[in-house]
């Protein structure tokens, strides 16, 4: 058992110091082995658990979330102050740092009275700090670790900004047609490869079209996975309520019950409005 005095209130250096002896001699045994490896898909895990609080509008979970967040960084600051590297108040000094450069028109002489105009003198300082020299350099900056949607639409962003885009959102649709006109005709010759590549051509498509029309992919895609679940609970309901077993139905008969599914919600959702 370690010493350490319990308090009433607790601050970012009480957190510290947690963790600190957590991770020291007569700590935890499970927080003393850990790695940035080990735990870097909790910390994906704890961001998406502070968006599904925001998406909630819950304070309380969204004020525990953040917490669980900020336990990460404290902890991969720990782990490099261990080895001497840097350590959290290095962290701290160094976005700080970076907030006052990217800011000209708050803590410099740059006038800048439109979002637009800030975030022009913001790529122009990342490009220039980050020693990006082309804007290729941008877009091979952009982490591979994103979720595709995300990626694709970030790229699009960036390719934009060097005037590589269409030149609207109709542009934009039309060309979602090309690439299923390419999927289409690489189906027909049944090459396995290409039609990969097709569509993912089409998703990528389908993503700049989002972006046009001020979409943001990701949550678009996910709003319809969770509509899916959704018909499809109800679509079950009601073939148990007339005995039948969905894996014994021909999608001609489910496609029946799914049209009565999707009424049903419709008829709900005009009630709540």
């Amino acid at each position: 058992m370690v010493e350490y005095q319990q308090k009433d209130k607790y601050h970012i250096n009480d957190l510290l110091e947690i963790v600190r002896l957590l991770r020291g001699e007569g700590g935890c045994p499970w927080d003393m082995v850990q790695t940035h490896e080990s735990i870097k898909k909790d910390f994906i895990e704890e961001t998406y658990e502070v968006i599904e609080a925001i998406d909630c509008n819950d304070s309380a979970m969204l004020r525990e979330e953040l917490g669980d967040v900020l336990l990460q960084v404290v902890f991969h600051a720990e782990i490099e102050e261990e080895k001497s590297v840097f350590s959290f108040d290095d962290v701290c000094d160094e976005v700080c740092r970076k907030l006052i450069v990217r800011h000209p028109h708050v803590f410099g002489e740059v006038k800048a009275d439109t979002t637009d105009e800030v975030l022009k003198n913001w790529d122009a300082i990342k490009m220039e700090t980050k020693g990006q020299e082309t804007y290729t350099d941008t877009l091979k900056s952009i982490a591979k670790t994103f979720p595709a949607l995300m990626y694709a639409q970030k790229i699009g962003k960036r390719a934009m900004r060097a005037g590589m885009d269409f030149r609207c959102a109709e542009d934009a649709i039309d060309c979602i047609a090309k690439e299923k006109a390419e999927l289409d005709k690489a189906i027909v010759f049944n090459d396995k490869q290409n039609i990969e590549e097709e569509i993912g051509d089409l998703l990528f498509s389908c993503v700049n079209a989002a972006r046009h029309l001020s979409v943001d992919a990701e949550t678009a895609l996910k709003s319809s996975a969770e509509k899916f679940i959704k018909r499809f609970a109800i679509t079950e309901e009601l073939t148990k309520a007339e005995n039948l077993d969905m894996k014994s139905m021909s999608i001609e008969e489910l496609d029946i019950f799914w049209e009565k599914a999707k009424n049903i919600i419709n008829m709900e959702d005009t009630k709540n409005d």
